[in-house]
């Protein structure tokens, strides 16, 4: 797997590319210093660990025969100081999903995807406590 970054202007906003060509942007905020164009690091890092949850649990419940008419995600992550930098203590991850779903499958999808297949969350684990929670058709599993 291989990314390249350029450069877009005299700040902080870069053009990524991955060997596909796909390519998306980051940025800073105005705070640090950038333009606000894109969101930043460690907001893709959150966003990595929604897509591949979902992935996993997309794929699980249909395997299952799962009807899922709706999903979404919402996570939060808080950040510590450490030595200047400012890594992810806690995530927090709300699924949400909506259709024919077995709250039980839609809860076990979940904890196989943060607990065993998902390669975000496995990388982050070290470092960062990953706290997830379920909601099947408006109710809490």
């Amino acid at each position: 797997m291989k990314i390249q970054l350029k450069r877009i202007d005299n700040d902080y906003h870069f053009e990524l590319k991955n060997e596909r060509g796909h390519v998306t942007y980051i940025d800073s905020k105005a705070e640090v210093g950038g333009h606000d164009l894109a969101p930043s690091p460690m907001e893709y890092v959150l966003m990595g660990v929604a897509g591949c949850s979902a992935i996993d649990v997309i794929s699980i419940l249909k395997k299952q025969r799962q009807e899922i008419t709706d999903y979404r995600a919402e996570v939060d992550g808080t950040r510590v100081a450490i030595d200047g930098a400012k890594p992810f203590k806690e995530i927090s991850v709300t699924v949400f999903l909506e259709g024919e779903i077995a709250p039980e499958k839609a809860k076990r999808a979940a904890q196989l995807s943060f607990e065993k297949y998902c390669s975000v969350s496995k990388t982050l684990e070290p470092t960062a406590t990953i706290i997830y929670k379920v909601v099947v058709n408006n109710e809490e599993v």
